[in-house]
């Protein structure tokens, strides 16, 4: 087949080649921009203006096949068939290892390749099918309320940066003349909800919270990462169109940043300056305003109006030009004007797909992303030959629960009942039944909480939501609030269905929680005897629960959002000044802090050791610690490093996540952890958001949790402190 594939691609390549053999954007022997700029100066004007939507047309006089730049790999190659599902990306933060999302990266983007070798051989050049990828979304989770967050990397910039570069890597290769494929960081910036406002929200943060929060991640993106694209907010900052702002795509972008790839809109968000935003007044001026800041693509029709802006002055072709050159440079690093003999992936094929390699990876993230919340007197893990298990609840069966949003689609989805039936004895006694609707009173009267329930020697009651509650505008179907939970507690039906099942029984009651934003469950925290958060655990998540569950794994998933108590504890929604948000700012005792995760074995924490106690400013400082497995079984611990400023004259976060390694340790065993602190880390943002070195004390925590009274109570004291002088 993969022969068949490339051979079809190179006789396409070779009768384009003959019927344009003497176009030099073919010539691989001249410089990337000689070809870029033969190409723009052999186009006319409309052709031009058609390569500057999402879906460009063929141009089939000069050469060109068509290409549709939208395409989606949030967790997986998304919307085009045949790929292998991995956990959705808050579940990947959950598990605090780059390398892991690397791999993770690495293996998307075979898969990418090896679609994309045989889409071409067949003529399908459709939407979806493309190596431009709109991954990955590198937006604060700010507020538990907003429904896209599950396809962020949580709630911390810094954690966010290092798990969204390592994904970029992945994705877009380390070879130095081709792209293996093409990311984006979205949504830049400031987007985080709600749902319901963001064709007309104007999002004010203050400048501090800009520098501190919401900018980080995109800067190392583009720094660090050398990020192809960055795709531009639907709403608007400081009053314009975040995909028509100077001070954010010409300012900061590309004149502190560098940036030289291209930038790409969310799909609509240019008509939305006319027709939601209301700042200019019809669709010709929005596609000047945008084209003018520096949006490149625009993903929607309203760039049709370029012509009539050319016409009436708002912009000039060279404007045209700038952005089409950028387009250009993307598709010549893709290597589909030098042929496929020419690139390092040519040779992918059907074989890459759902490979057992990557299925068995898709397995290993599910199990390092689970977090084990609660686990009373050692309720888990439980013993496969347990007699008599009863396994209920609305998303037990449910494969939607594995897939989250913005997912590919696998014929073999392991759903958490079949992962259990795998685990355990053939001689043991399984019951299951749905027990509950997810969202509403069951209509039929039985009670599905005795007889066989009462019977068992453990329940697992598998709850939480799904993507019918939360997501993207529109897409999930149950929610009130256009995907946004504005109640984030645990869904009535379910509480109750709960509670149900523990009323007269002191058997052991196992709650496995789906879902992609935190729950306010108190509850549930008071009624299981464990719980353990399985976010939408990918294809194989039915496995990776069910290798928990009973022991095979040892969980140290860790959590990327803090949880709250009830929505309560929030600020309002709309409010996008971090007062009160997050581990770093938020004052009163959460339900489950940020960094939280238990596990079947006990790390102890001994011998913390700096460089030096008296840190000059612009140096680095390094930190090392020392952790010893102290149970009986073998384990991973995610050792965590916090930072305080305990000398700033304005407002300074609690404490600030600086260092983070996921170490495996065999019981008895101990190893040292290394951390470097960098100069950039040591710094402040202050109220003007300049970041600046601040004289004098801080506190360094090294731990596996965030500092705070909750984490002392559910942890106990195994953190270590120490101080230093900044001079």
């Amino acid at each position: 087949m993969i022969r068949r594939c490339l051979l079809s691609a190179l006789l396409l390549f070779i009768a384009l080649n003959l019927f344009a053999q003497n176009f030099p954007w073919f010539d691989t022997s001249l410089s990337r921009t000689q070809r870029v700029e033969a190409l723009i100066d052999s186009m006319t004007l409309e052709e031009k203006i058609g390569q500057l939507m999402n879906s460009t047309p063929a141009i089939h006089r000069l050469g060109i096949l068509p290409y549709d730049w939208w395409n989606e790999c949030l967790h997986g190659v998304a919307r085009n068939g045949r790929a292998t599902v991995f956990p959705q990306p808050i579940g990947l933060a959950a598990t605090f290892d780059d390398a892991l999302a690397l791999r993770v990266a690495t293996a998307i983007s075979d898969e990418a390749r090896a679609k994309f070798n045989i889409a071409q051989a067949m003529g399908n050049y459709s939407q979806y099918a493309g190596l431009s990828f709109w991954t990955p979304n590198v937006n604060i989770f700010r507020d538990p309320r907003w429904g896209r967050g599950m396809e962020t990397y949580g709630e911390d910039p810094y954690l966010t940066a290092r798990m969204g570069v390592s994904f970029v890597k992945g994705l877009q290769g380390d070879d130095p003349n081709y792209l293996k494929a093409a990311a984006c960081a979205k949504h830049y910036a400031v987007h985080s909800g709600p749902e319901a406002l963001r064709h007309e929200f104007d999002a004010v943060p203050t400048k501090k919270d800009l520098y501190e929060t919401y900018l980080p991640a995109f800067e190392a993106l583009v720094k660090e990462a050398n990020v192809e694209s960055v795709m531009g907010a639907y709403n608007r900052v400081y009053g314009d169109p975040a995909c028509g702002s100077d001070f954010l795509l010409k300012d900061i972008l590309r004149n502190q940043w560098g940036f030289t790839g291209h930038v790409v809109s969310d799909c609509g968000a240019v008509r939305d300056f006319w027709h939601d935003h209301k700042v200019v007044p019809n669709a010709t001026e929005a596609a000047a305003m945008a084209l003018k800041a520096g949006t490149d693509v625009n993903c929607g029709s309203t760039y049709q109006e370029l012509g009539k802006a050319l016409e009436q002055g708002l912009i000039t072709e060279n404007d045209i030009d700038v952005a089409l050159r950028r387009m250009l440079q993307t598709r010549i690093k893709f290597g589909v004007f030098d042929g496929p003999q020419h690139t390092p992936w040519a040779d992918l094929g059907e074989e890459v797909v759902e490979s057992p390699a990557h299925v068995a990876l898709t397995r290993e993230v599910a199990q390092k992303s689970i977090v084990l919340l609660k686990n009373r007197n050692k309720a888990l893990p439980l013993k496969k030959d347990i007699r008599n298990l009863y396994v209920t609840g609305p998303f037990a069966s449910s494969t939607e629960v594995l897939l989250g949003n913005y997912y590919g689609l696998s014929q073999n989805t392991v759903t958490i009942l079949d992962g259990i039936v795998g685990k355990v004895s053939a001689g043991t006694t399984i019951n299951y039944n749905y027990g509950v609707l997810p969202y509403q009173d069951n209509v039929n009267p039985i009670d599905w909480t005795t007889g066989a329930a009462k019977r068992a020697d453990a329940a697992i009651a598998v709850l939480g939501i799904s993507g019918l509650m939360e997501g993207e505008e529109g897409e999930a179907l149950a929610s009130q609030h256009k995907g946004d939970r504005l109640e984030l507690k645990l869904p009535e039906s379910q509480l109750n269905f709960l509670k149900k099942l523990r009323k007269g029984n002191n058997k052991p009651l196992i709650v496995v929680m789906t879902g992609g934003s935190p729950i306010a469950m108190p509850e549930v925290d008071s009624i299981a005897d464990a719980i353990v958060w399985v976010w939408y655990p990918g294809q194989q998540g039915g496995n990776a629960v069910a290798d928990v569950l009973f022991g095979d794994v040892n969980p140290s998933g860790r959590l990327p959002i803090t949880f709250p108590v009830s929505e309560d504890q929030l600020p309002p929604y709309e409010d996008y000044t971090m007062a009160g948000r997050t581990y770093k700012y938020m004052t009163q005792k959460p339900l489950y802090p940020f960094g939280y995760g238990l596990s079947y074995t006990s790390f102890k924490y001994n011998d913390v050791k700096l460089s030096t106690e008296k840190v000059k400013k612009g140096s680095p400082l390094e930190v090392e610690v020392t952790v010893e497995n102290t149970g009986e079984l073998d384990g991973n611990e995610v050792v965590q490093l916090y930072l305080t400023c305990n000398a700033a004259k304005f407002t300074v976060p609690q404490s600030t996540l600086v260092g983070f390694k996921n170490i495996s340790i065999k019981k008895g065993e101990n190893t040292t952890v290394k951390f470097t602190i960098t100069p950039e880390q040591l710094k402040m943002v202050n109220d003007e958001g300049e970041s600046v070195f601040v004289k004098g004390n801080y506190t360094l925590t090294v731990g596996g949790i965030s500092p705070g009274e909750r984490s002392m109570e559910l942890i106990g004291n195994n953190v270590k402190t120490i101080d230093f002088t900044l001079k």
